[in-house]
């Protein structure tokens, strides 16, 4: 077996330092330009995070990846450029290219379900880059979740878990269950060619969402309480947040926020299997004690003069004793003071998995919904039903979430006392489907533009019967009379208006967030062939001031 199984994947990256992620076949000490770091063990298997210092601002560096002092990346013979590390600095601090987009299901080998998915929208994209300037290449690419499907099995991972139904025949056999199974996931997802190569030479930031562990996940309380009868759920609960918090969240972290992280500290200083370790770990992230879950998972990075804060709202939610909030209060807390943090910012950025502005439609059913749900009897629980039955949870369904979420965004949209406010604040999701451009206007009429920006998705098949939804959703005729339908059942006022730029659009897509000093636009485009996209769509998010 090559020492080298998954990565490099290229992670947080600043002015001079950079964080690599890999994943190792033996214990072993990984290297990348004269820095080091030892592998930690997590039932059976290795990883290492290299934090890179010293390089050079504003420069792409060339880099190479050793394993107990052998070559191992790039590969001796390869079709892709050398992995480069962009850093960050003061001459590209106002020109960004950032890729985004979520649900990126698992490139298949069946000829027919292959058909049926079509083109993974990130593949092309780099394979396309091969042929494209260096200084073209993104400098960011935002993962917005769905990046595993743990419900939704290819027919090769199902015939790879079939043989534990001996040893577990409590277990589902089209859902996987144990860390391993997990593994096998991200091996699918993060081993194509084309991928590894991507993942490697942009820096990447990553969240979750309910299929990374399952379809409805943490939509209200009564799914988690159903979900606690549920024989294997405790082990697929430890499995997801344990592997989550190993392949996607250290490398959200800063190299200090890493060498901050108690939790990171004890895994990396243990000398042994770490299992244990991220057992207590993902109990204590889902665990809700005084409106407060036990691991943060939303993180901040800064791109020069544009600010990302990533918004956990899948584990973060809080349910019980009454409670239906999108985050706690100390993490919430936390997204406003990292949104409203002194210093100017052109662009400020909102990652969530989950959409603030929906379809107009759809935006107040989920809100008649989540008021229905809370009822007793015979209607609270039809209205339940149907709240997981069509997915009815995304920041509307959460109205108190989604209005303190809106009263953020204007109080940032105001900017810092005696700073210049930004010139856009744009609202990064999934999930839904399909992708869409919509300006928002608050009551406030503040002169940032604000934006809701949905890509979704990467790769994945749409049934007929969504598209039709959504655009009945955006439909004049349906947004009013779902409106007048909201007011009568006593839903309030939204503190915020806004209006489709574009879309729906459907199929497989990747959008570019363009920035340019105080100018933006966004661009979605979609495959048209394996290595070729054409662009469907591009909106002026703020023309140059």
């Amino acid at each position: 077996m090559p020492p080298l199984v998954l990565g490099p994947v290229l992670r947080h990256v600043g002015e001079t330092t950079a964080v690599i992620w890999v994943q190792t076949e033996r214990a072993a000490r990984v290297e990348v330009l004269g820095c080091a770091a030892d592998t930690f063990e997590v039932a059976g298997h290795h990883y290492a995070l290299v934090t890179v210092t010293g390089l050079a601002p504003d420069n792409r560096t060339p880099y190479q990846v050793h394993v107990d002092g052998e070559q191992v990346w790039p590969p001796a013979v390869s079709p892709f450029p050398d992995s480069v590390i962009p850093t960050r600095g003061p001459e590209t601090a106002g020109q960004h290219r950032i890729l985004f987009g979520s649900c990126r299901y698992v490139k298949l080998s069946n000829r027919k379900q292959a058909a049926k998915y079509g083109i993974d929208a990130l593949d092309a994209y780099a394979a396309r880059m091969v042929h494209r300037p260096v200084a073209q290449w993104p400098d960011a690419l935002l993962l917005l979740g769905d990046q595993v499907y743990a419900d939704e099995l290819t027919p090769g991972t199902r015939r790879r878990i079939a043989g534990r139904r001996d040893q577990h025949p409590e277990w589902p056999d089209d859902e996987i269950v144990d860390y391993d199974e997990y593994v096998g996931l991200y091996r699918d997802s993060w081993a194509d060619p084309e991928i590894r190569w991507v993942m490697s030479t942009i820096p990447t930031a990553m969240i979750f969402d309910d299929h990374d562990v399952r379809d409805d996940w943490n939509t209200s309380a009564a799914w988690r309480a159903q979900m606690a009868q549920t024989p294997w759920w405790r082990a697929r609960l430890r499995s997801a947040l344990a592997s989550y918090w190993v392949y996607q969240h250290l490398g959200n972290l800063s190299p200090d926020e890493l060498a901050a992280d108690p939790d990171y500290r004890k895994v990396s200083e243990s000398g042994g299997d770490t299992w244990p370790l991220l057992v207590e770990l993902a109990d204590r992230a889902d665990a809700e004690v005084d409106a407060a879950k036990g691991v943060r998972f939303s993180f901040r990075w800064d791109l020069g003069r544009s600010r990302l804060v990533m918004i956990d709202s899948r584990n973060g939610r809080i349910l019980e004793n009454g409670r239906h909030l999108m985050l706690g209060e100390s993490e919430f807390r936390w997204v406003e003071e990292q949104a409203t943090a002194p210093g100017e910012v052109d662009h400020l950025l909102l990652g969530t998995s989950v959409p603030w502005l929906l379809p107009h439609a759809v935006g107040d059913l989920e809100t008649v919904n989540e008021a229905a749900a809370a009822r007793p009897g015979w209607r609270g629980r039809l209205a339940e039903q149907l709240r997981q039955a069509v997915d009815l949870e995304h920041w509307p369904a959460f109205r108190a979430s989604f209005d303190r979420l809106t009263r953020l965004i204007g109080r940032a949209a105001a900017g810092p006392e005696g700073s210049r406010p930004p010139a856009t604040i744009s609202v990064l999701s999934g999930d839904v489907h399909h992708s869409y451009a919509a300006r928002a206007r608050l009551e406030s009429n503040p002169s940032a533009r604000i934006h809701q920006l949905t890509c979704s998705p990467v790769h994945n098949h749409v049934e007929w019967f969504v598209k039709l939804g959504f655009r009945l959703g955006w439909a004049r005729a349906s947004a009013h009379f779902a409106r007048r339908w909201a007011r009568r059942a006593g839903a309030p006022e939204p503190g915020v208006r806004w209006d489709k730029l574009g879309g729906p659009l459907f199929g497989n897509l990747i959008a570019t967030l363009l920035v340019d000093d105080r100018r933006a636009e966004v661009l979605f485009e979609q495959p048209r062939s394996a290595s070729s996209l054409r662009e469907l769509a591009r909106y002026e998010l703020a023309p140059q001031s």
